[in-house]
């Protein structure tokens, strides 16, 4: 049978089976119950919160998406214009789904330790691999959709033409992804980190009390946070990594091999959609006395060790040329490399978290310094990985060997996605047991959980960091391909003022997500202030906090400031074009060189700085409430809105400008030229 049949059935009907596979979970998961009348009280407030924020996210966002249609439908086509809306609903679709089932989930985990560790932890788990399974599914899905359509409406042109739509269509569809998960990210996380800065200011340095406590009037937005920062915005941000890893692997497959190169990103993504749902069968705990993290790397291992079988078989029989399953396996290595380095240095219990521990005994200031400067040397050996992986995949097959190595980071995505998922929903169920007061053995199981899903959060943000700076030279240098230059020449003044405005568009762009952040916990601060003055009884707990008055106030700052850094993000690169496609050229790169550098570094400081603040108040160096552990969660505060916040708005950052530019491209030879 001709393989470009194969490939135009098979990936739509793998995409189906990973969607039914998420129903087939998420029913169970809403089958379980949901456990006490406290519990649920507590789970709905959280509920309502998480929807009402992300409804008036879509009633801000969504009339920008249809405005940018419409001028792409005049500037470029009316087809380009229906799949940029096609990417952005189906980025939007990911993100509200992914959040839907996560707040069903964590009140059902919480009731489920009460039985004990497997049950809790595959109801996580569980609702992680829906969001997983989402991902994959519908990214396979609207990929192999467009192929089926460009194939049946210009086979009769040939081969070539056949591939030439495609790729040409899939820009619009990738742009529409990325811009929504650019929303969906800064959102989501001024949001959740505006809630967790003003809980942990007021709650635990001024109040001395615990972390989820109910008394604190910002718990309940901390845990809305929680789901629309690492559920929706990470969900929409690595679905468009996904779909943009594929998009730059078919445009210059097809210019190297023809169809057949088109073709095999599509199967290598839809088989590596079925070592996923291998992956997740491998995730059972043995035991209540087992570490959760073990059963979580089995499946882990199972899924990356089948698609590497996987990479080279169809490298062997569909391109006769073994190159391509080693540079997609060069991938699969660099991005275990990159999980690993991010566990060295902001792993709970490692030597660089312990010595920013140790900082703090003498104040917050040495807390600080400790961390910035191990932050600083985790971004060098992050790079290191990025550039070993990026030269091993030129030497294999040029640049769509560089292409084919971001595939293969992105080749276990449905069970990293589930990892990732999973450790909001631990985290909500933790403070859920808190506040509902459940038995010391539910505490246990749950605080297990919590602290291997602060693990898995972190990983899963060196994962994001890595993936989104392959994916954004994947699309550089199908700008090459898409403009014809072959070099550019630095000493031209005008590519080096390209150069210069990309390489300081990240800190631009960065500032005013961080300013965003510190004017809302500014905002929540003194509302949780006023409460605890004005309503008698909160502090004895004869009085309820009003939880839904922070959840506005983080809610109406995240829309406000919203749209702002979209619209730098989207401004710049039509800006800089005007210089010419060359200067163009030079701001993609070096955006794409500072943004790389801003992310790795932001991660993992944050991540750090959170995971010493955990170290102490696990009993060390005095634990809660000593000056040592006021000193960290200071630390922990000037990290968080970089762990969560700017650095992950860093991905979707670096592969719009990518993106517009090769929108663009044609208009700027045209009107500009060269």
């Amino acid at each position: 049978m001709d393989i470009q049949l194969v490939a135009l059935f098979f990936a739509p009907i793998t995409a189906l089976v990973a969607l039914g596979y998420a129903a087939y979970l998420t029913k169970r998961v809403i089958s379980e119950n949901e456990g006490s009348d406290k519990l649920q009280e507590i789970a709905k407030a959280v509920r309502e919160g998480a929807m009402a924020y992300l409804t008036r996210q879509f009633r801000v966002v969504f009339p920008i998406m249809g405005v940018l249609a419409i001028v792409i439908g005049f500037a470029l086509s009316f087809e380009e214009a229906v799949l940029f809306l096609l990417g952005a609903g189906s980025s939007a679709l990911i993100g509200f789904l992914g959040m839907w089932i996560a707040v069903k989930a964590n009140v059902r985990t919480a009731n489920n330790a009460l039985k004990g560790l497997n049950p809790a932890l595959q109801t996580a788990f569980g609702a992680g691999a829906v969001n997983g399974m989402l991902v994959v599914g519908l990214g396979l899905m609207g990929v192999s959709l467009i192929y089926m359509y460009s194939y049946f409406t210009n086979i009769e042109f040939g081969a070539d033409a056949v591939a030439k739509h495609a790729t040409d269509v899939l820009v619009a569809y990738g742009f529409g992804a990325t811009l929504l998960a650019l929303f969906m990210r800064v959102g989501g996380g001024i949001f959740t980190k505006a809630a967790d800065v003003g809980a942990d200011l007021v709650g635990k340095v001024e109040k001395d009390i615990p972390e989820d406590d109910p008394r604190n009037a910002a718990v309940i937005a901390d845990n809305v946070g929680d789901n629309v920062g690492d559920c929706a915005g990470m969900a929409a941000d690595i679905f468009e990594s996904y779909e943009l890893t594929v998009v730059a692997a078919m445009i210059l497959g097809g210019s190297m091999f023809g169809l057949a190169g088109v073709v095999f990103p599509l199967l290598a993504r839809a088989a590596a959609t079925w070592t996923s749902i291998l992956g997740t069968f491998f995730v059972k705990a043995k035991d209540d006395n087992e570490d959760p993290l073990k059963p979580l790397v089995r499946g882990f291992i199972v899924s990356a060790i089948s698609a590497v079988a996987i990479f080279m078989a169809l490298s062997v029989y569909l391109l006769n040329e073994p190159k391509a399953g080693y540079a997609a396996v060069v991938g699969i290595l660099a991005m275990i490399a990159l999980l690993f380095i991010t566990k060295y240095y902001t792993g709970p219990g490692a030597q660089p978290v312990v010595e920013i521990a140790t900082a703090s005994k003498t104040g917050a200031g040495t807390n600080i310094i400790s961390g910035l400067g191990l932050g600083m040397e985790s971004t060098f050996v992050s790079t290191i990985v990025v550039v070993v992986s990026l030269l091993a995949g030129y030497s294999l097959l040029d640049f769509y060997g560089i292409a084919l190595v971001g595939m293969g980071m992105l080749a276990t995505t449905g069970i990293i996605m589930s990892m990732d998922t999973f450790g909001p929903i631990a985290d909500n169920a933790q403070g859920m047991c808190e506040m509902a007061g459940l038995s010391e053995k539910a505490a246990k199981v749950t605080g297990s959980l919590d602290a291997v899903g602060n693990t898995t959060k972190a990983l899963t943000k060196g994962f994001a960091v890595g993936s989104a700076v392959i994916a954004a030279s994947a699309l550089f240098v199908t700008y090459f391909e898409v403009t014809g230059l072959t070099s550019i020449n630095a000493a031209s003044p005008k590519v080096f003022a390209g150069m210069l405005l990309g390489g300081a568009l990240p800190f631009l762009f960065s500032s005013r997500l961080i300013g965003a952040v510190g004017r809302a916990a500014f905002a929540v601060v003194e509302e949780v202030r006023r409460q605890f003055r004005e309503i008698p009884g909160i502090m004895e707990g004869t009085a309820k906090p009003d939880y839904g008055k922070t959840v506005d106030i983080v809610t109406a700052a995240a829309q406000k400031e919203l749209v702002i850094p979209a619209a730098i993000v989207l401004l710049m690169p039509i800006a800089v074009g005007l210089l010419g496609a060359e200067a163009l050229g030079g701001f993609l790169a070096s955006s794409v060189v500072t943004g790389s550098m801003m992310g790795f570094f932001m991660c993992n400081t944050g991540g750090a700085w959170d995971n010493a603040k955990k170290f102490v108040e696990d009993g060390n160096f005095g634990g809660k409430g000593s000056d040592t552990h006021k000193a960290a969660v200071v630390g922990d505060t000037v990290g968080d809105p970089l762990k969560d916040t700017a650095g992950p708005a860093i991905n979707p950052m670096m592969k719009i400008i990518q993106m517009v530019a090769l929108l663009i491209a044609p208009l700027i030879i045209i009107v500009v030229g060269l």
